[in-house]
């Protein structure tokens, strides 16, 4: 399904029956509504579930300027006017999670609860690994300058996840992402003041566990779960031990 939304072309998923109650899911950075579909499916036996392309992933065309966690929120709001969209519960899943906080936490955004699978936004922990990015950018540089374009990108890639980061997963925001990565929801987190579920994956290095803990302690009445075998994508990982623990957390 399409619908236009700030004059972006925007793609959403519907799965169940509009007289349900109904649930949000916000993807995470390089992820669309497609990698959500068998997950959202197991859902709708008793929910209505939409799952939106966020500008510049799936098929929703691009923001026109550089975004920030600010404006990925207010994005989502007016997706949800446009479609007379009331969510009894927001899912979001790594950078989908940090929009939905800031969202939520601003007022811009409105749920009655939130799970947060593998969410990203605490930057306290980042710093490291955004100085292990500039030795890798620049050695990276040095290192693939005599080879040609396609190799470039290809050892490029290789460098950024080896130490975990999704700088080159969209090319296309790299500034976007810049900016994003740098933007902390912690005092965000502080503000919530609904039923929050916090789902992490005990082998995740994008948005390890203590992410999870640091939020926890931040989200009075919060719920914290860690999943052992599960990384980043911990709904495709553990798909059985994840939607029991959201469909409980739900009922």
């Amino acid at each position: 399904m399409q619908v236009v939304v700030n004059s972006l072309l925007t793609t959403y998923q519907k799965l169940g029956q509009d007289h349900k109650p109904t649930l949000l899911i916000v993807h995470g950075w390089g992820d669309s509504s497609a990698g959500w579909l068998a997950f959202g499916k197991q859902l709708a036996w008793q929910y209505q579930v939409v799952v939106v392309d966020l500008p510049g992933f799936g098929r929703t065309d691009m923001p026109h300027d550089v975004w920030g966690l600010d404006e990925y929120a207010a994005f989502v709001a007016a997706f949800m006017k446009k479609i007379n969209l009331t969510p009894f519960a927001i899912i979001g899943h790594s950078n989908g999670g940090a929009i939905a906080i800031r969202g939520l936490a601003q007022g811009v955004l409105h749920a009655d609860k939130l799970i947060l699978l593998a969410s990203a936004g605490v930057r306290s922990e980042y710093k490291g690994r955004k100085r292990i990015l500039r030795v890798v950018a620049k050695t990276g540089k040095a290192l693939v300058m005599p080879l040609p374009d396609t190799i470039k990108q290809r050892l490029r890639r290789k460098l950024y996840t080896t130490v975990g980061s999704d700088m080159l997963v969209a090319e296309h925001l790299q500034e976007t992402f810049k900016r994003v990565v740098g933007d902390d929801v912690q005092a965000d987190a502080a503000q919530l003041n609904m039923p929050v579920l916090l789902v992490y994956g005990q082998n995740d290095i994008a948005t390890p566990s203590v992410y999870g803990r640091l939020l926890h302690e931040r989200i009075d009445g919060s719920t914290l779960e860690i999943i052992g075998d599960a990384e980043h994508f911990l709904h495709t990982d553990q798909p059985e031990k994840v939607l029991k623990i959201v469909e409980g957390f739900l009922s």
